[in-house]
């Protein structure tokens, strides 16, 4: 039999201080050679709080026997791409894919959401795009210096460095699809209705434009609808698309699961071609639990927190979901009911995106009134905290469902009808050295202090 602790570590991600070193050293020399990624660096840091080098989405270097033995020597391994035969990935770390050529210039290749939006707001009117309108990759070369060249890039479920044939009919179904996802009913009959409804959409767009296609613009609507109702994420995009950046430092999407639904919840996430990663148990006390899923061609992850014990953690609970039936609600149980579930009709708890931690708070506090809950991880090489959480209105059907079943008492449910309860975050998140794990202690003490049934932490005036 599976132990806790063997299923807990299953996943064991360390920093990589080596191949960062490598990278570090790369990318300084490139930056002192291309004076427009330079300044697009300092405005990342200024104007954004992020930094250059979490944007980065692939590196282009000279092919030599000497830089392919010290890739090989960090961690990284060949992963051939199309339009990139020479391609290596660290497979045990976050880190940019580096691309070997045999040009004499260095290249480097940020994500954005769009290439359109980057032009448009530096005013760029003549640069030359390669890849379509809609199609699954484009990329435009932005900067240039001693040769050494700043591109931007746009992907859509599609990793490799050369644009696919183009369809228009494709191109079109996916603007098709991505309004259905964008105007996806959320809130039908039951939960389980919501999510079969949910899966339908999804195999429909899957089988005109392909799963990984279909993938990254579900994702792109589902951070949409988080975005409305996040006063930080409105104000943090806004920010980011001053640079023409879009949300492409997306780190993890979070989601919040009712037991009964869960097996769905991750049925759905594997057709959109996510697999399972590490599992989480926050102990006997948080009474919660989480699965990481991945999705590599989209370089999406998502966190999928449920109200679970020790014991169900040693089973495959992913698949094989939970019983029915629970005599009381835990965090994620209770916000569920008391908001909807996350994948339906409350929207993502919230969204991780890679900042400069320290940067951020001090920014969004002074731009914007906006402040930030003490971390929850303080690691050199990981650090997290949320933003205050929005307080949502809660329905009074809700309220009244959770006091006849008894699972609030007559005091919580005026509360909640009085003051709402606790909704979004955004996520202020720093990584460092390549490191691609979480911290369970941290993440539990933060589902902890956003009990709705705990007194609310005043927000700083």
């Amino acid at each position: 039999m599976t132990t806790a602790a063997e299923t807990l570590s299953k996943f064991n991600w360390q920093p990589q201080p080596a191949a960062q070193k490598v990278l570090n050293n790369i990318i300084d020399g490139f930056l002192a050679y291309c004076p427009g990624a330079a300044r697009l660096g300092a405005r990342m840091k200024h104007e954004t709080a992020t930094r250059f080098f979490d944007w980065i989405d692939s590196i282009h270097l000279t092919k030599t026997p000497e830089i392919v033995a010290r890739l090989k020597e960090v961690g990284f391994s060949l992963h051939p791409q199309p339009g990139a035969p020479d391609c290596y990935v660290h497979e045990g770390a976050i880190f940019p894919s580096v691309v070997l050529h045999a040009l004499a210039v260095t290249r480097v290749w940020i994500k954005v959401d769009w290439v359109s939006d980057f032009l448009a707001a530096w005013d760029m009117h003549d640069a030359e795009i390669t890849g379509d309108p809609f199609g699954q990759l484009r990329a435009c070369r932005v900067f240039a210096g001693n040769h050494a060249e700043l591109w931007v890039v746009e992907r859509h479920g599609f990793r490799g460095f050369e644009p696919p044939a183009f369809d228009p009919a494709k191109a079109v179904a996916a603007m098709k699809h991505l309004e259905r996802f964008r105007r996806r009913n959320r809130d039908l009959e039951n939960d389980a209705a919501g999510y079969a409804h949910t899966i339908h959409l999804f195999a429909a767009a899957a089988e005109e434009i392909g799963r990984d296609w279909a993938c990254d613009l579900f994702f792109f609507a589902e951070r949409e609808f988080w975005q409305r109702r996040n006063r930080a994420a409105q104000v943090q995009k806004a920010r980011q698309d001053r640079l023409g950046l879009g949300w492409a430092n997306h780190d993890h999407h979070t989601y919040r699961c009712a037991r009964d639904t869960f097996k769905q919840h991750v049925s759905l996430l594997e057709s959109m071609g996510f697999v399972c990663r590490e599992s989480f148990y926050a102990g006997h006390e948080a009474g919660w639990g989480a699965q990481v899923m991945e999705q590599p061609v989209c370089n999406l992850t998502t966190f999928n927190d449920v109200d679970m014990s020790a014991e169900e953690l040693l089973g495959d609970f992913a698949h094989n979901g939970f019983p029915g039936g629970i005599e009381q609600l835990g965090t994620v149980g209770l916000w569920c009911a008391l908001h909807g579930q996350a994948m339906l009709q409350a929207g993502m708890h919230h969204l991780e995106c890679q900042f400069d931690h320290a940067a951020l708070i001090e920014q969004l506090e002074r731009e914007a009134h906006i402040h930030t809950m003490s971390p929850f991880t303080t690691f050199p090489h990981l650090r997290q905290a949320f933003t205050y959480g929005e307080q949502w209105k809660v329905p009074e059907r809700r309220v009244g469902q959770l006091l006849a079943s008894g699972l609030v008492t007559r005091e919580q449910a005026q509360h909640f009808l009085n003051e709402g309860a606790l909704g979004s975050h955004l996520e202020n998140l720093e990584r460092n050295d390549g490191f691609k794990g979480f911290n369970q202690q941290g993440v539990s003490d933060i589902i902890e202090r956003t009990d709705p049934r705990k007194k609310r932490t005043k927000v700083p005036a």
